[in-house]
């Protein structure tokens, strides 16, 4: 088996330093696949429609209010040729009918796992939505992903989306004000910033979940992408994916991305962690010498664009899910299968479960206070890898 591993990491090796020297400086071509008129349609009297942001090197980033979703990033590739390297749709009834809701929405109002969607809050116990086994996900049934935001102001290169969530929504209390900003810059960096503010305490953990495959195809595996993520300590979870209340070392752990390491090294190891997630689907505790300050999470490459992503953020943890459950029965935009672990989501965030765990930091926001983060996405090409 190390043997295995150690001809294939090579041959990506010699691949990455000969396969991607043939990068160009030229501006890449528009984006053609998504059209905004399949994004023009009616849900519970408010209108949905998809807007684009761009920037002088020819990135565009297309949003959709269904959800305040991403629908597509396209950066240029080692040839100039733009590649979208975002899974969906291309179409809004698409991501309406999909079996999967998470393909580039923001999520809350608290993502990831609540167990048994249950917590409690000033000696009111509070039972949320369960959609996920025992346990509750990123915000509900019908969390943030499937509501219909209001575009409030937009740009060229930004745009902002507001949303009040009322009172009790999805169990959770309190009128909460959300607004989300995207921005495009010219180094290719798209900036997501949440903001909200409650009349009641309540828990908020907000974040983008975006499915990135760098290669900006449907059916190739992300495993061949090589990673990076900066921790030195992960939260193990149970058998349904629910944080123990511990934060460990990954030295000597699959988990282990402190240098950088093929997606796929590590995951034929016997590890109860990926035993339980089916692969990654971890938290990981981002490596902070200051609380709420902006620091490098992850870094991501791949050998077949030679596109490089880099994420930086606010949050003290980040979610790392290697496309475990997908199944290749979703078509995505570019007509191909969304295939088993073709697809990989980094998603800035506190820690899952955070209202019933006292070590770790809490989420409850009051009235008076303001919730934010800020995360950045950045792309470049690399002519080597990271």
């Amino acid at each position: 088996m190390k043997k295995d591993i150690f001809i294939f990491q090579l041959f990506w090796i010699v691949f990455i330093v000969f396969g991607c020297k043939s990068v160009s400086t030229n501006k890449m071509t528009e984006y053609k696949t998504l059209n905004m008129n399949n994004f023009d349609t009616v849900l519970e009297d408010k209108r949905i429609t998809m807007h684009t942001l761009s920037n002088h090197n020819g990135m565009q980033v297309f949003i959709t209010n269904y959800g305040a979703r991403i629908v597509g990033i396209c950066v240029p590739d080692k040839n100039g040729t733009p590649v979208d390297v975002v899974l969906g749709f291309k179409s809004i009834g698409e991501y309406i009918k999909s079996p999967d809701p998470y393909f580039g929405p923001c999520v809350g109002r608290v993502c990831n796992r609540i167990a048994k969607g249950k917590f409690t809050l000033e000696g009111t116990d509070y039972s949320l939505v369960i959609n996920n086994g025992p346990n509750h996900l990123h915000g509900g049934t019908k969390g943030l992903h499937k509501v219909v935001w209001d575009f409030e102001k937009f740009s060229d290169t930004a745009i902002l989306l507001s949303y009040l969530s009322p009172d009790m929504e999805e169990g959770y209390p309190g009128n909460l004000k959300i607004n989300v900003r995207y921005s495009l810059s010219e180094d290719n960096a798209l900036t997501i910033e949440f903001d909200a503010s409650t009349d009641k305490k309540t828990p908020v953990n907000l974040t983008t979940h975006t499915y990135f495959n760098l290669s900006g195809i449907s059916d190739i595996s992300i495993n061949n992408h090589i990673m990076m993520i900066y921790a030195d300590q992960y939260t193990p979870v149970d058998s349904t994916l629910i944080p123990l209340g511990t934060m460990i070392p990954v030295e000597g752990t699959p988990l282990d991305f402190r240098k950088p390491k093929i997606i796929g090294t590590d995951l034929d190891q016997k590890d109860l962690q990926l035993k339980y997630g089916g692969g990654y689907d971890h938290n990981f505790v981002l490596n902070k010498t200051k609380k709420d300050s902006l620091t490098i999470a992850a870094r991501v490459f791949s050998p077949v664009s030679c596109v490089q992503m880099e994420v930086y953020t606010t949050e003290p943890g980040i979610q790392f899910y290697g496309g475990n459950f997908f199944t290749g029965k979703i078509t995505g935009k570019d007509g191909k299968k969304v295939g088993y672990r073709c697809g990989f989501a980094l998603e800035p965030q506190h820690f899952p479960d955070s209202p019933n765990q006292p070590a770790f930091e809490s989420i409850v926001l009051s009235p008076g206070k303001s919730f934010y983060s800020m995360s950045k996405y950045v792309f470049s090409v690399k002519k080597q890898s990271i």
